[in-house]
Order: C-alpha cells, then sequence, then structure tokens
C-alpha cells in the first residue's frame, strides 16, 4: 500500500502547476468537464503503464543502490523543474481547434503527448525502479496525476483561471528534495 499512496502523493505534487495541468485546465474551458477528465485518464494510464514498466526493468537490471542514487539525483531534477515551471503556449490551442477529432479523442491524443518526457512521466519511471509492487505504482501514480488534472479541470470550469503556480511548485520541489535525499541516503549506505 505504501507504494500506492508514494506514488499517487508524489505524482499529484509533481503535476501541480505543470503544462499537461494546464493542458487539462485548458481543454476544461472549451469542452465537457467528464470529456477532459475521461481522456486525462486514459492517456495517464497508457503513459504511466509504460513508465512503470521502464522503472521495474530498469530496477531489475541494476543494484538497488545504483537505482536509489539515480532515483535520488533525478527527484533534484525534478524540484528544479518544478521550480523552473511549465507554460501552455497558444499553438496547442491552435492545433487543438484545427483538428476534425472528436473532443475526447483530442483531449486523450493532446493530453498523451504533453505528458511524454514530462516530469511526472520520468518520476514514475524513478518511483517505480524505487518501490515495490507494479500495479501499485502504477495506479497510484495515475490517480496522483489524474486528481491534480481534476483540480485544474474544476478550475477551469468554475473560474476559467489558471491555479497559482508558484506556491505548489515549491512545495512540491520541497518534497521531491526531501525524498531525493532520502533516498542518496538509502543508497550510499548500501555502498558502505
Amino acid at each position: 500500500m505504501s507504494a500506492f499512496l508514494i506514488s499517487a502523493s508524489l505524482i499529484f505534487l509533481a503535476e501541480l502547476g505543470d503544462k499537461s495541468q494546464l493542458v487539462a485546465l485548458w481543454f476544461a474551458t472549451r469542452y465537457k468537464w467528464w470529456i477532459v477528465i475521461l481522456g486525462v485518464t486514459v492517456a495517464t494510464l497508457i503513459v504511466h503503464l509504460g513508465s512503470t514498466a521502464i522503472g521495474v526493468a530498469a530496477a531489475d537490471l541494476l543494484p538497488e543502490s545504483a537505482v536509489l542514487i539515480v532515483v535520488g539525483l533525478s527527484f533534484y531534477l525534478f524540484a528544479a523543474w518544478g521550480l523552473r515551471g511549465d507554460t501552455l503556449s497558444d499553438e496547442h490551442g491552435k492545433t487543438a481547434a484545427a483538428t476534425g477529432f472528436g473532443a475526447f479523442s483530442l483531449v486523450t491524443t493532446a493530453f498523451f503527448l504533453s505528458e511524454l518526457g514530462d516530469k511526472t512521466q520520468l518520476a514514475t519511471v524513478s518511483i517505480a525502479g524505487n518501490q515495490e509492487g507494479f500495479v501499485a505504482v502504477w495506479l497510484g501514480s495515475t490517480l496522483g496525476m489524474v486528481t491534480a488534472d481534476a483540480v485544474a479541470i474544476m478550475a477551469g470550469v468554475l473560474a476559467k483561471k489558471r491555479i497559482p503556480e508558484r506556491l505548489a511548485a515549491v512545495v512540491a520541489a520541497g518534497l521531491f528534495v526531501i525524498f531525493g535525499t532520502l533516498a542518496l541516503i538509502r543508497g550510499i549506505l548500501l555502498l558502505l
């Protein structure tokens, strides 16, 4: 159960203020909320399934100390990435408006593409390499992502404004630094 909760919590925090959350918010101002949440959920299930598989495979090939050190260092990168912030350009909007797909297909495809190589995808890879329980990490990271995006979708529907990003980014970065430090300490202790 801890892998599920860790995955859900870390991915929720990592997603706050992320560009894919901004994509969800943007779509919520244009389409029905349930279409957006369904598209986000399907895209996230697919992306995080692959991310979890990559993380587990890497963990099986590398010694635990190496995985912990890589995870710890990657969490520092996620912290820095989160503090830097993401933006949603007008190109996303123009591309979405120009396609002939239905709203669900458009939301799912755009969200899937916005998530590829994103910090939450990479964080899922790192978590999967450091936690037991493939399904727990996959579903936990998916729940964290969808929950954070649901917040953006509600904001898009109710207020049509962006959620203040700076505070969320600072809190998420702080937690990534804490978990990164703990992973580094464990990895170094295993080497000794």
